[in-house]
């Protein structure tokens, strides 16, 4: 069998959170975050949005280690799913409140001429990120988005930049209601430009 990639960790990701008991409202992929700095793979829209980050068998986990300074700011919970190979090293460089979830390779169906899909299992759950940044996790929202968490004041408030709507909602709302505000407007905006979500 071949090595175990992102897109197939991917899909067996999506349909694992998919066929959950209590599925998320929307599994959305390659969400920008952290002002285009970096890209979730995964995000799972829950009363909060929860990141996915994969890493497949030839990819470099090292690179957790840098991505992970932004995720850990713009979510508050993140799971990385990757392989056995990773497993050690991924447990002693990823942060301690990350999730981490492991992918491995199914029995090949011989008769069918297809393999199953990856398997996933889970090794720890996530925990909520101590260095979550209200105003940094704002800027993975397009400005309109922000404008629309203004209220009453959004005219008073049109010709500030995304970085000054950010810290003005940030100063202003608690952790809770900045992370359900973002996954609510995510989904907003995927649906209404036709994104692919599972509902």
């Amino acid at each position: 069998m071949g090595q175990l990639t992102d897109k197939e960790i991917r899909a067996a990701l999506i349909r694992h959170l998919r066929g959950r008991p209590v599925a998320p409202k929307a599994v959305l992929e390659e969400v920008r975050v952290h002002n285009g700095n970096a890209i979730a793979d995964v995000v799972a829209v829950h009363r909060a949005a929860h990141c996915y980050e994969i890493k497949g068998e030839t990819d470099a986990i090292a690179r957790i280690v840098r991505q992970g300074s932004y995720y850990d700011q713009a979510f508050r919970r993140i799971t990385l799913v990757t392989t056995e190979n990773h497993l050690r090293q991924a447990l002693r460089i990823a942060p301690a409140h990350w999730g981490v979830m492991v992918a491995t390779s199914a029995n090949h169906q011989a008769r069918a001429g297809v393999e199953d899909p990856p398997m996933l299992r889970y090794v720890r759950k996530a925990t909520i990120s101590p260095r979550f940044d209200k105003q940094v996790a704002l800027l993975a929202l397009w400005k309109c988005e922000l404008l629309t968490m203004c209220g009453v004041e959004t005219k008073n408030v049109q010709k500030l930049s995304r970085a000054n709507l950010s810290e003005m909602i940030a100063e202003r709302k608690g952790a809770l209601e900045v992370s359900a505000s973002i996954a609510q407007l995510l989904l907003t905006r995927h649906i209404n430009n036709g994104w692919p979500v599972a509902m």
